[in-house]
C-alpha cells in the first residue's frame, strides 16, 4: 500500500504474468521456461518428489525443450537459510539462468530466495521486511504440487533463521513467480492428511483475506469464490485423492485463495499460527484449521456482514437469522468441515498439552499480520484464543 497525495491510498494487485491452469498443463513447463529466456534453470525441489519420480517427469519435460537442468533437492519442509545458501551455491557454480521451483510451498519459497541472494548477494537476513530488493531476480517458474500454500502466485516468502530458529518474512513483487502452473495431475498423490492440511490453509488465506482492513473488491471477489470452491470440494478430494474434478477444483480455490490473501492481507489466525508453528513440530495448515475457528468468533463483532457472507459461500443456511447469528455459523461450518476432514480440534489432539500460551501469545503480539485483522486484539483476546485451542473442549468460547 503507498500513500499518495492528500490522504488517498492505492491498492496494487500482484499476480504472475501467466498462470497454467488444468489437468495436463504442467506439459507445457518445457515451453514457457523457453520463452522466459531460460538455458540452463535450476531445478528447486524436494526429495521425496525426486523419489516419487516427479522430478523425473518435469526435467524431461524441461530437458526436451532444449533446457539443461540442474537439480537441487535440498529443500526441507520449512525452508531454511542453509537451505537457500546451498541452492544458491549450486546456481552460481553451474552458471544457471533461471529458476524452476516444483513442490508446495516450501520449494517456491527457497526458489525466490536463492533468487534474492543469486540477484543480491550477502545471506537471506539481510533482506527481511518488505519492498527492500532494488535488482531483478532471474527468472522463476513456479509448479505447484500441493492445493494450499498459493505461494505459486504470491510475492512473498518465508524462511527459517537456523540460529535463532525465528520465521524470517520476505516480501518484494520482485520475487513473484512469472509464470504459476498448477497442474491436478501433480496433486493427485498428495495422502489425505496433506490434503486436509494444506486445504485449511487454503480456507484460512481466503477467510482472512475477506475479513482483512486491506480487503478490495478484486481481493473479495478471489476470497470468496475460493471459499466457496473449498466448502464444496475438499472432502471429496480428501475422500479420494483420485477424484480429478474435486482436484482441479481445489487448484482454482487455493490459487484464488493465494491471489486474495497477497494482496489483501491476513489477520490474527496467521500472526498466531506462524508463532505456534515456531514451537511445535504441526504442519502450518493444522495449526490453521485448530485457531480459524476461535479467531473467527472473535473478529464477527467487527465485521459481521462479512462473516455472515462467509457462512453462507461455505453452505449454511442463514434464513431468518439475524446478522450476528448468520455470522456465528462461520465458525460452526469451519469446525464441521474440520471433523469430516480428520483435522484435529484442539491442539491437545495433536499432543500439543504442555505449550506456554504466555509465550507464544506475546510473541503474537509482534506479528505483522495482526495490523490487518479486523479486530484490534489485545494480548489478554490472543491468550484466550491460545487457551481456547488447547482443548480439551472445542465448544468452549474464547476469551473476548
Amino acid at each position: 500500500m503507498a500513500l499518495l497525495a492528500l490522504g488517498e491510498v492505492t491498492y496494487p494487485f500482484f499476480a504472475p504474468r501467466l498462470t497454467l491452469m488444468g489437468l495436463g498443463c504442467s506439459k507445457e513447463a518445457g515451453a514457457q521456461a523457453k520463452a522466459l529466456g531460460a538455458a540452463h534453470v535450476l531445478l528447486v525441489t524436494d526429495k521425496v518428489l525426486n523419489k516419487l519420480g516427479m522430478v523425473q517427469q518435469i526435467r524431461f519435460g524441461l530437458e526436451s525443450a532444449g533446457l539443461k537442468v540442474t537439480v537441487f533437492d535440498g529443500v526441507e519442509p520449512n525452508p531454511t537459510d542453509k537451505n537457500v545458501h546451498e541452492g544458491a551455491s549450486i546456481y552460481r557454480e553451474n552458471q544457471c539462468d533461471a529458476l524452476v521451483s516444483l513442490g508446495g510451498g516450501s520449494s517456491h519459497d527457497c526458489a525466490k530466495g536463492i533468487g534474492v541472494v543469486v540477484s543480491h548477494g550477502g545471506q537471506i537476513g539481510d533482506y527481511v521486511g518488505m519492498n527492500l530488493l532494488k535488482k531483478p531476480l532471474p527468472p522463476l517458474m513456479a509448479i505447484n504440487t500441493t492445493a494450499g500454500t498459493g505461494s505459486e502466485c504470491t510475492r512473498m516468502l518465508i524462511i527459517t533463521n537456523t540460529v535463532t530458529h525465528a520465521k524470517m518474512l520476505i516480501g518484494d513483487a520482485r520475487c513473484a513467480a512469472l509464470v504459476a502452473i498448477n497442474d491436478p495431475k501433480l496433486m493427485a498423490d498428495m495422502p489425505p492428511a496433506l490434503t486436509a492440511a494444506t486445504g485449511m490453509d487454503a480456507l484460512t488465506h481466503a477467510v482472512e483475506a475477506y475479513a482483512s482492513t486491506m480487503a478490495t473488491p478484486l481481493t473479495d471477489a478471489c476470497a470468496l469464490q475460493a471459499i466457496r470452491l473449498i466448502g464444496t470440494w475438499l472432502r471429496p478430494a480428501v475422500a479420494n485423492g483420485a477424484n480429478m474434478q474435486a482436484r482441479d477444483k481445489m487448484a482454482y480455490a487455493e490459487y484464488m485463495a493465494g491471489l486474495a490473501f497477497s494482496n489483501g492481507r491476513l489477520g490474527a489466525v496467521h500472526a498466531m499460527a506462524q508463532s505456534l508453528g515456531s514451537v511445535c513440530d504441526l504442519p502450518h495448515g493444522v495449526c490453521c484449521a485448530i485457531l480459524l475457528p476461535w479467531v473467527c468468533e472473535s473478529n464477527l463483532m467487527a465485521v459481521p456482514e462479512r462473516y455472515a457472507e462467509i457462512a453462507i459461500a461455505l453452505g449454511e443456511n442463514v434464513d431468518g437469522l439475524s446478522i450476528l447469528d448468520a455470522a456465528a455459523k462461520t465458525s460452526t461450518a469451519i469446525r464441521r468441515l474440520n471433523k469430516d476432514i480428520g483435522m484435529p480440534s484442539s491442539l491437545a489432539e495433536t499432543g500439543s498439552k504442555d505449550v506456554d500460551v504466555e509465550m507464544l501469545a506475546k510473541s503474537t503480539m509482534n506479528e505483522v499480520a495482526l495490523k490487518t485483522n479486523p479486530r484490534s486484539v489485545t494480548y489478554d483476546q490472543v491468550l484466550g484464543m491460545f487457551k481456547a485451542a488447547l482443548g480439551p473442549n472445542p465448544a468452549k468460547a474464547a476469551t473476548r
